[in-house]
């Protein structure tokens, strides 16, 4: 897996919008205080297939901002989303120091797979590519662009991956809830078939920024692992 030690890769972002998107998080952080607080197991994440499109040629820039890359004052062009949530065990407890690697595509619909192996058009102010180090309370967070279906899938998507040390812990994938293209989409329907209740925790609202001037969307998603910190 992709070296994890990078200074960069919790780089905190002064930015207002961010700020009260995490203190959008914290209304439900009640709920997973307490160990033992949830009466059953919680839904587990389904696992999904990685896709051809994780890019086996790292951005220089690989932190959980994929709107800028380094220092460039340039952002990536998109519908500009807050993604963060909680990393969780099927108890509900959180799972810390783990790696979480998101992909996409950009706002035209091109990886930067595509980009870097085939030279195809890109928008180069996109990473296209972030990971981020969960804290304490097995939070993480992720400001990118709203996915957009491409050739190909005509879901929109963003791709996931969990690690912890050198092990693999979950490669899944999360949804715009709601868009009529999901129906015709193979692997959106594969995982509904497969998992019902699980498939309906990969269909994510994404919601206006309360307070945002600039159309900023905000998506609250919580990954449960068939795995706890003991095992």
């Amino acid at each position: 897996m992709p070296n994890t030690g990078e200074n960069r890769m919790n780089t905190t972002h002064s930015r207002p919008s961010r700020r009260a998107f995490l203190g959008t998080l914290a209304l439900g952080a009640t709920a997973f205080t307490a160990r033992g607080a949830f009466a059953e197991e919680l839904t587990r994440t389904p696992t999904t297939n990685e896709g051809p499109f994780y890019p086996t040629k790292l951005p220089l820039d690989t932190d959980n901002d994929l709107l800028i890359i380094n220092d460039a004052i340039t952002p990536a062009v998109g519908e500009v989303t807050h993604l963060g949530g909680r990393l969780l065990d099927a108890k509900g407890d959180p799972l810390r120091n783990a790696v979480i690697e998101i992909w996409q595509c950009d706002r035209d619909g091109t990886y930067l797979k595509q980009y870097t192996r085939d030279g195809d058009k890109f928008d180069t102010n996109f990473q296209g590519y972030g990971r981020f180090l969960t804290g304490s309370t097995g939070e993480f967070y992720f400001r990118t662009i709203k996915p957009v279906p491409y050739r190909g899938r005509a879901a929109a998507h963003i791709h996931a991956r969990i690690w912890k040390g050198d092990k693999k812990l979950l490669t899944t994938e999360c949804f715009v809830k709601g868009l009529p293209n999901n129906e015709r989409d193979g692997q959106f329907k594969q995982i509904r078939a497969r998992d019902p209740k699980g498939h309906e925790t990969l269909c994510l609202d994404f919601v206006p920024l309360k307070g945002s001037k600039i159309g900023e969307l905000a998506v609250k998603w919580d990954i449960v692992l068939g795995y706890t910190p003991e095992a």
